[in-house]
């Protein structure tokens, strides 16, 4: 360790403040480089010749993840050829890790260089070795697409929640009741029943043959018994508080905006998943295998874990990978006294995090052996059980997940259930 260079780089829009150090801590230069093609050869070069000067044989260098503007600079560096024959490994850091580091330095000011330096001493410490190493452009064409993703499914969760106050306004009981007309509320014939019909008189009025034909219509004759669902859906409207005529087409237009906005989310989701199918087919084959060989999870669940991963064997154990997805439980402890309670986490990589709990939640349905463990999970609370059930299912899911990388070897169910 003390022939290696490390390097701290405190990324912006417009520069790249640069700290370099040894071992001893000694600052071998701090400088200021464009955040731009030509910066970053400069960057290399004073890399370079700080490493002939010194006479090191290794270099560490690090940047924190800051929006996306280490992207360029952290690629090109991973990527020189330079640097590359010089023994040099890039990491790209989360920002609270820095912060919390920063905390030991009691009377540090707050300024590009001091971060910069802070970055560098953060590497020359070994804070990195439990993170995995900047793999430059070969995952990151398969991170923007299912980062994207989960954009995408997150604005739609959020236009969901804001169109359920208007679809209350205009057919209070159609999901205020234990016996719903539509399982999906979203679903093209219950979108169809609140853009269609001005108001929930009209549904009313509507003769129950006619509700009948518009319901298997618009479902594509896929309810078992259309009737049923048209007679829950006229108890509804009746049960439903009634408005003006003004104001059901104020409102209804309001929800044909937000379920138009909610479909076109959903196919540029679609467009997205077969974009993430066709990268990922150009990465590393094994993981892709192994994880589709657990019932349940599909090729973008699994394209989505493998690109926050990017190599397992960075990971020295499942409770590792575990914090790193931020599926774990601080301890809260003081003197003999140890709180019960441990509210989980919620730092750690929040891409991860959302695609092994999408993946587990697939896992539940599909897989007999986790099915089980979740209901056991279930039972065992009065609140919060489902959230409560998956998050403890997802943290076992990270534990076989670790596994079958480890051993680069597919599900087999036996041994999950060993596990629960």
């Amino acid at each position: 360790m003390d022939q290696t260079l490390f390097v701290g780089i405190d990324v912006s829009l417009k520069s790249n403040q640069v700290c370099a150090i040894n071992f001893n801590q000694d600052k071998l230069f701090n400088l200021s480089f464009a955040n731009t093609p030509s910066g970053a050869e400069l960057l290399v070069s004073k890399i370079v010749e700080t490493v002939d000067k010194y006479k090191l044989n290794k270099i560490i260098i690090a940047m924190e993840c800051t929006g996306v503007y280490y992207i360029h600079i952290a690629s090109f560096l991973s990527t020189n050829a330079i640097l590359n024959n010089l023994n040099s490994t890039i990491y790209t850091v989360n920002a609270k890790s820095i912060d919390k580091y920063k905390d030991s330095y009691t009377d540090i000011e707050k300024t590009d260089p001091t971060d910069a330096f802070i970055i560098a001493d953060f590497v020359r410490v070994g804070r990195t070795k439990v993170l995995s190493p900047f793999k430059g452009s070969q995952f990151l064409a398969l991170q923007r697409l299912t980062r994207q993703r989960k954009h995408l499914a997150d604005q739609i969760s959020k236009e969901k929640c804001y169109v359920s106050a208007n679809i209350f306004l205009k057919f209070s009981a159609i999901e205020n009741t234990d016996n719903k007309p539509f399982s999906d509320t979203f679903g093209k014939s219950s979108s169809a029943i609140l853009t269609d019909f001005l108001s929930t008189e009209d549904i009313i009025n509507t003769p129950i043959d006619e509700l009948v034909d518009f319901i298997s219509s618009k479902g594509k004759n896929r309810f078992k018994n259309p009737e049923d669902n048209a007679n829950i859906l006229l108890k509804a409207a009746r049960d439903s508080y009634k408005l003006d005529k003004v104001s059901y087409e104020a409102v209804g237009s309001a929800i044909a905006s937000s379920l138009a906005v909610i479909n076109c989310l959903q196919n540029e989701i679609k467009n997205v998943d077969k974009a993430i199918q066709k990268v990922i087919k150009g990465l590393n084959n094994d993981y892709y295998q192994i994880l589709q060989s657990i019932p349940g999870i599909g090729p973008v669940f699994a394209a989505g874990i493998i690109a926050e991963i990017i190599d397992i064997n960075y990971f020295k154990s499942h409770d590792q990978l575990a914090k790193y997805s931020g599926f774990y439980w601080p301890r809260h402890q003081s003197g003999e006294f140890e709180h019960s309670d441990k509210p989980m986490a919620k730092s750690g990589n929040m891409y991860l995090k959302y695609y092994i709990s999408e993946a587990t939640s697939m896992a539940i349905h599909h897989n007999s052996e986790i099915k089980t463990f979740y209901q056991r999970k279930y039972s065992e609370v009065k609140t919060h059980q489902h959230k409560r059930a998956l998050a403890l299912s997802s943290r076992k899911f990270i534990r076989l997940i670790f596994g079958l990388l480890c051993k680069n070897q597919l599900y087999v169910p036996s041994k999950f259930e060993n596990m629960t």
